[in-house]
């Protein structure tokens, strides 16, 4: 039985896209055009292989659910100076 006027086998073969349109700097389009030339594919697949990979980095950060480690900590000896006294600041980095 046809769907639309085609048989079966050839929705399997469709493959569903949506036009849109991007504003993309000058600079950044005349470097997806010659890198699309250098590759012979297009720039639409460039885009979209480039977003793909955006996004699934985004996912990945999104997965990871364990905490970082505490940063070190330890005993410093407590304040020399008071760093808002700039000549008592000046005079302990000079060794007075």
């Amino acid at each position: 039985m046809p769907v639309l006027g085609l048989p079966y086998h050839h929705i399997d073969d469709m493959v569903i896209c949506m036009k849109t349109t991007l504003n993309i700097n000058d600079t950044v389009m005349r470097r997806l055009r010659e890198e699309a030339a250098r590759r012979e594919t297009t720039m639409s697949s460039l885009v979209e292989a480039g977003l793909r990979h955006v996004l699934a980095d985004s996912d990945a950060e999104d997965d990871e659910s364990e905490p970082l480690p505490p940063l070190p900590s330890w005993k410093s000896g407590g304040q020399r100076v008071d760093i808002s006294n700039r000549e008592e600041l000046y005079a302990v980095m000079e060794g007075e």
